[in-house]
């Protein structure tokens, strides 16, 4: 086995932090992160690797080796603050939480009392690996649980997970596929313009039928305003022609004015009904 000098010396936090990206990037590829083949794996993540810390004497093995304890502890990790938050109680802080998680994962042993790749922990914590899963009823430090579904049964503790990639995840649609969809978006959103088109048609329809209504309203309402109007001036005229002074004229204006005052009478008798004339009233002073 090469030792920690000929891998290249103790692991840096720049050198985890760097690891744990480039493994989150390779295995949840969404094109062949599923069905990579473990040896293409662990190539790729060294390839990867090797680009953000360029001239690194870490090797593919000792990479994979690397993982397998960050993935461990990290596993840990997530237990704990599961563990964590069933015991959360309301109104202590955040800070609380995390000392409660550091304790729990002292007390699950393994030698090391507390959690240190937090910055790995930040990269890899939304991967489906290491999501915090609520471990069900609370349980007490110091004392021995009848089962811990966590460690014993997931399958993200077992062998073979920690190094394989991430569960199978729905691959992309083929083309046909893409376009039967696209096609569909498409009729769709051709239906709903032409209801939009046809709502708005009828909107304008019903707002050119309000606003003709309104004309012919007003037309009326002037209508009615200039038939009062020159009533109210003939009643005028009329008043004007009855008090007319005659005794200063000439026979002829006299009689132009008697003929008047007769037609002012024969409107006010029978409302402008019959001819404009005054044939009544001349029998009546004949």
């Amino acid at each position: 086995m090469a030792s920690s000098i000929e891998t290249g010396g103790a692991w840096s936090t720049m050198e985890d932090v760097s690891l744990c990206e480039a493994w989150l990037r390779v295995c949840h590829c969404p094109v062949t992160g599923n069905e990579m083949k473990f040896f293409h794996m662990w190539k790729k993540i060294h390839a990867e690797f090797c680009e953000k810390i360029p001239d690194s004497p870490r090797t593919e093995m000792a990479l994979s080796s690397r993982w397998k304890l960050l993935n461990k502890e990290m596993a840990k990790w997530r237990d704990a603050l599961a563990k964590a938050m069933n015991l959360y109680r309301s109104g202590e802080n955040r800070t609380n939480e995390l000392i409660q998680a550091q304790m729990w994962f002292g007390a699950t042993g393994g030698g090391k009392k507390r959690f240190t790749h937090h910055e790995c922990w930040e990269v890899v914590k939304y991967c489906k690996r290491f999501i915090i899963i609520p471990t069900g009823p609370d349980v007490v430090l110091n004392e021995t649980p009848l089962r811990d579904s966590t460690t014993s049964n997931s399958p993200l503790d077992s062998p073979m997970s920690e190094d394989s990639p991430i569960q199978k995840e729905p691959r992309p649609i083929g083309r046909k596929a893409a376009k039967a969809k696209k096609a569909g978006n498409s009729s769709n959103f051709n239906s709903k313009f032409l209801e939009e088109i046809a709502r708005q048609n009828s909107i304008r329809i019903e707002m050119e039928q309000k606003r003709q209504d309104m004309e012919v309203a007003i037309q009326a309402e002037c209508a009615r305003e200039k038939e009062y109007l020159r009533k109210k001036d003939m009643q005028k005229t009329d008043r004007e022609t009855m008090a007319m002074d005659t005794s200063h004229m000439s026979p002829e204006t006299k009689q132009y004015w008697k003929l008047e005052r007769r037609d002012v009478m024969r409107r006010r008798l029978f409302q402008d009904d019959g001819p404009s004339n005054t044939d009544w009233l001349n029998d009546q002073n004949n």
